[in-house]
């Protein structure tokens, strides 16, 4: 059940931060991902069948759960923006800015649900409303955690995630486009970071450490 209430959230997520991608694009210049047709809610423009579909299948399928997927990347034209540099690092932070708003969100629908869910349930009979407020508690609960990990992932400073735009952006010209051109072998580099014992234990550091004012909240509010 987990898996299932996982899935629609973690969906949610990648498309959200894919949009903001897209709508800090705009406003900076550049409609490409408009013109595209990806600053929507309607999943279909924006599943990539590796990352959406085939690589949450398998995850599911072969540990129960789902790890992490992706949304297909809005596509970008950076000749329309204003600065270039600025420009770049502006539309790569939104996206892990968005997940983090994302996973406020989650915690404020945690919290009333919590409010309005009952405290224990009498004999086996569980009604339908009464299983969708629990399905709707956990998948926001996981929403929480699932979302501060997408925020830290995508800040690696690795290409082709949006960390390696800013550090791209903040290198020299040249020595920047060089960066940039490792591209999607990155994700090789990527696969080999995070099978690395001190990567892992940094990175569940910070997110720990981010996740303390959510779990604040829910303690101070949640009853």
């Amino acid at each position: 059940m987990e898996g299932f209430a996982l899935i629609p959230i973690l969906l949610f997520s990648v498309i959200v931060h894919e949009m903001a991608h897209g709508y800090m694009a705009l406003k900076l210049g550049d409609p490409t991902a408009k013109d595209h047709g990806r600053l929507t809610f309607n999943p279909i423009p924006h599943i990539d069948p590796v990352g959406s579909i085939f690589v949450p299948l398998v995850s599911y399928l072969a540990a129960g759960t789902v790890f992490i997927a992706w949304a297909k990347p809005v596509p970008v034209n950076p000749a329309n923006f204003r600065n270039y540099r600025r420009d770049d690092i502006l539309v790569s932070v939104v996206g892990p800015l968005s997940n983090i708003v994302v996973a406020l969100g989650c915690t404020l629908g945690y919290v009333l649900l919590l409010q309005i869910m009952p405290t224990e349930v009498e004999g086996l009979e569980v009604s339908v409303l009464e299983q969708s407020l629990f399905f709707f508690s956990d998948m926001l609960l996981m929403g929480i955690t699932l979302n501060i990990y997408l925020a830290v992932f995508n800040m690696l400073p690795v290409p082709p995630l949006d960390g390696s735009h800013v550090v791209a952006s903040l290198l020299p010209p040249a020595l920047g486009e060089q960066y940039r051109r490792i591209g999607f072998m990155g994700i090789f580099l990527i696969i080999l970071l995070m099978r690395i014992d001190a990567v892992q234990e940094a990175m569940h550091s910070v997110i720990f450490i981010l996740l303390i004012p959510f779990q604040m909240l829910i303690s101070l509010f949640g009853g």
